[in-house]
């Protein structure tokens, strides 16, 4: 099925889409910056673009999204531009794999969460996070 919706209409609307300081991310680093500990965020020089860095402890933390990510239990392809959809989220899987890859042979230790993880963890994960930075795992 083609997309319905002109080219620039949808160039527009996708434009809107927040890559990130999503309100779900900004409620989790809240939280974090509640138990104490300080990272960088969304840190443009580095591979992947982690959402959460703590340089120090050489730990990055990613959380992703179920959709743009593909999950496998709550991405759901988009009725139109099918093709386009699927193709996008391959890559992006792709990617989050060399990204992880990257920082494993870098000695960096990688924690990644799904959206669906953080929402019904919340607490967990961020205890997780806390006992890495605090050099408890």
């Amino acid at each position: 099925m083609t997309d319905t919706v002109p080219k620039e209409k949808r160039s527009e609307i996708m434009s809107r889409i927040k890559g990130s300081d999503t309100s779900f991310e900004d409620s989790f680093r809240k939280a974090l910056w509640k138990r104490g500990l300080r990272y960088r965020k969304n840190v443009k020089g580095m591979t992947g673009k982690p959402d959460l860095c703590f340089p120090r402890d050489k730990i990055v933390v990613f959380l992703d999204s179920c959709f743009w990510h593909g999950c496998k239990y709550h991405c759901r392809t988009p009725k139109s531009n099918v093709e386009y959809w699927e193709g996008k989220i391959e890559r992006n899987k792709k990617r989050d794999k060399e990204v992880t890859k990257f920082y494993k042979n870098n000695s960096y230790k990688i924690m990644r969460f799904w959206e669906h993880e953080v929402k019904e963890n919340f607490d967990e994960i961020l205890d997780k996070i806390e006992k890495a930075v605090k050099g408890k795992n």
